[in-house]
């Protein structure tokens, strides 16, 4: 059966005034850090060494950070979500962000001076997951839109939180109009969703701060690794939040010296890919059922905000077919003559595949050359999820069958 081929187009869109790139300034990314490390759930997600993948491929390192561990919640979404929750009631009460940490959000006082809110989102399953989580364990209320195809899995995972979950006959951008329309209907409702319009700006920005823990740590502990800086960072794209946050965060970290940010999507919900082979730096909408197997990659509409730091930042945009995230998935659950198994769901492991493909497959030279992919390069990947479809990874690894081939 033939396979749909990887599409990929430079960065050649103009740059605008960078007005958002403050967002991600390592000073808010201090405060976002520390909010987080105040969580007894808090702990580092562990940063893998490919060591044998890398020899294989002809790079100098390869790196993924494994956040199946992220605070018990198999994803990292809950840090933006989290965060915003908390920036939130900190705004609220008249508080700085650093004066609500978690003893003080969990605290007796803290129930005396805030009646519990309703947080209302629209999630694939990790973000909806995140924000239940954390209103659960900040004494709030959360209510969850989710998708029409939305496995049983995530729905039980974010009901397990005591949120009020629906599936909807929608797809995921009209559940986001949804919930906003229900926020509204509701005294103390709050939207807290990883997209932006004109006039919800703040809680967007929030999320993507919370999103500078994990690049934070990432770089701490490729500094620890002997890596100064890598050269290349593949960062998957749904709304656009996660790249556009990893994109500024690196930008304002590693200044002259940042990698190339190469963002990545599912080819069914390519919205930057397309607005990025436009080439005039506008917005293009992907509509429909966006099917996909990538549920968290299954977004139709760009964050305006992460887009315009993606103008300014990004060096490649590139559309990927399922069978992509697929060669992922197995390249990491088998490990490489050595490099440990990794358990990376189908929004995590795009980027394993893309660059595997990349570096073996000669279709992909052209590409390869364009990014400057070689035996000097660092490439750092983020694998954002485990096995939130426990059914699809077993038909995709074979994990029953002890089957894990690394082969696409």
């Amino acid at each position: 059966m033939e396979r749909s081929p990887i599409k990929w187009v430079m960065n050649t869109m103009p740059e605008t005034d960078d007005k958002w790139l403050d967002v991600m300034s390592l000073s808010e990314a201090q405060k976002v850090r520390a909010f987080h490390c105040s969580f007894p759930q808090y702990a580092p997600t562990p940063l893998s060494a490919r060591t044998h993948m890398a020899k294989r491929l002809g790079l100098r390192g390869l790196f993924v950070k494994d956040e199946s561990h992220r605070f018990g919640l198999n994803a990292f979404k809950v840090l933006g979500g989290s965060y915003a929750i908390a920036s939130e009631i900190a705004r609220s009460v008249g508080r700085d962000i650093s004066q609500t940490d978690y003893a003080y959000l969990t605290g007796e006082d803290f129930k005396k001076e805030f009646a519990p809110a309703t947080f209302f989102t629209a999630t694939d399953g990790n973000h909806g997951r995140g924000v239940a989580w954390s209103a659960r364990v900040l004494g709030q209320r959360a209510v969850v839109l989710m998708p029409k195809g939305t496995v049983k899995s995530r729905f039980d995972n974010i009901a397990k939180e005591g949120a009020q979950v629906t599936i909807e006959d929608a797809n995921y951008d009209e559940c986001v109009r949804r919930a906003c329309a229900l926020a509204k209907e509701v005294e103390r409702g709050v939207v807290v969703q990883d997209t932006a319009w004109p006039g919800y700006e703040e809680i967007p920005c929030r999320i993507m701060q919370g999103y500078a823990t994990m690049a934070a740590e990432a770089a701490d502990q490729l500094r620890e690794a002997g890596v100064d800086h890598p050269t290349h960072v593949f960062v998957q794209a749904g709304v656009g939040s996660l790249a556009g946050a990893i994109a500024g965060y690196y930008a304002n970290l590693y200044g002259e010296n940042c990698p190339k940010i190469v963002v990545m999507e599912a080819d069914a919900a390519d919205c930057h890919y397309q607005s990025a082979l436009a080439g005039d730096g506008g917005v293009r909408i992907v509509t429909g059922d966006l099917n996909t197997m990538m549920a968290g990659l299954a977004c139709g509409e760009p964050n305006p905000i992460s887009f315009d730091i993606l103008k300014n930042h990004a060096a490649c945009f590139v559309s990927c077919p399922d069978w992509v995230s697929a060669a992922g998935m197995r390249l990491l659950a088998a490990g490489d003559q050595g490099d440990a198994p990794i358990v990376s769901g189908e929004s995590g492991a795009i980027g394993t595949g893309l660059v595997h493909a990349i570096m073996t497959d000669p279709a992909y030279a052209n590409l390869r050359d364009a990014l400057g992919l070689g035996k000097e390069s660092v490439v750092l990947l983020f694998s954002t999820e485990g096995a939130t479809d426990p059914e699809n990874y077993r038909r995709i690894v074979d994990v029953t069958l002890g089957i894990s081939s690394p082969n696409p």
